[in-house]
């Protein structure tokens, strides 16, 4: 089933073009990443599904319009700074939630053990952490049992261990299966979420598919040798026509390769040139990568 389905959506705020014909198409059960640098038109496509902001041109339909007139009731969302009442704890905020979304059914005290806050649940908002607001808002957005959840930016700012909560939590939806359609710039997080990316740059989409189709099949080959063979270790690299020089990390060389490249034997023709690598490894490449190739 077609969750969402965005058609030729444009968008402008007087001269820049936020949005440029996006065409985008969520299916039940996918856990989505949409990409891009700031001010590609990310926080703008959200803002549009959500009904936030007006599309200039286009149009869009939640749930190949089963649930019209009010489709949004199966959508729960979190758009940028999570935003309570800071002088009421969790359970009242909830109840102010469910009031609004007129589901009076919802266990809160099971939701509130659902994103890791059941013995904070007495406490008042603003004594909460930034990570912890956050996990109450994926409970706000949980309220009305949503079959898609939208997050805009869900780990931005939170220290590593806050980053590793809400990602558990999303993988715990997700394992509902709810379909998820998130923002994000830490792209190691989106690898490791999601199934699907899609990438704007510009306010245009550049790429689209499941993140092994975006990945492809190539890999990175990462060599370094003592500086005084650098240039020697460049030149061996510049000959062999399975290798192109991506960019340099500290001391080792980021060389994309074919996918079928055997290290064994690329140790050995190096070596046969006079060349000694002091570091030989292969690995996939990684969405970051992959991002900041397509996007440069």
């Amino acid at each position: 089933m077609k969750v969402l389905e965005i058609e030729n959506v444009s968008k402008s705020y007087g001269k820049h073009k936020a949005l440029e014909s996006l065409n985008l198409t969520l299916e039940r059960g996918n856990v989505y990443g949409l990409l891009g640098p700031n001010g590609s038109g990310k926080t703008t496509t959200l803002g549009i599904i959500l009904g936030v902001l007006k599309a200039d041109e286009g149009q869009f339909s939640w749930f190949e319009e089963k649930y019209e007139p009010f489709p949004r009731l199966k959508v729960g969302a979190i758009l940028e700074t999570p935003n309570f009442y800071p002088y009421l704890n969790a359970i009242d905020n909830l109840r102010i939630v469910q009031h609004i979304k007129r589901s009076p059914q919802d266990d809160l005290e099971s939701l509130l053990k659902w994103v890791n806050l059941y013995e904070r649940r007495k406490s008042n908002f603003k004594s909460y952490s930034l990570g912890m607001k956050q996990r109450l808002a994926i409970a706000a957005a949980l309220i009305g049992e949503p079959d898609v959840l939208i997050f805009d930016e869900p780990t931005n700012g939170l220290d590593p261990q806050g980053i590793a909560e809400i990602r558990e939590i999303i993988l715990k939806i997700a394992d509902e299966g709810k379909t998820i359609f998130m923002a994000s710039h830490i792209l190691d997080e989106v690898e490791k979420i999601c199934s699907h990316v899609a990438i704007l740059k510009n306010g245009n989409l550049i790429a689209e598919g499941p993140v092994g189709t975006i990945l492809g099949d190539s890999v990175i080959l990462e060599v370094g040798a003592n500086s005084d063979m650098e240039t020697k270790l460049l030149s061996w690299i510049d000959d062999r026509e399975d290798m192109e020089l991506m960019n340099k990390d500290g001391a080792i060389f980021l060389v994309a390769i074919e996918s079928d490249c055997d290290p064994e034997g690329v140790n050995r023709d190096a070596f046969e040139k006079g060349l000694t690598l002091s570091h030989l490894k292969i690995r996939k490449r990684s969405l970051e990568e992959e991002f900041l190739s397509i996007t440069k």
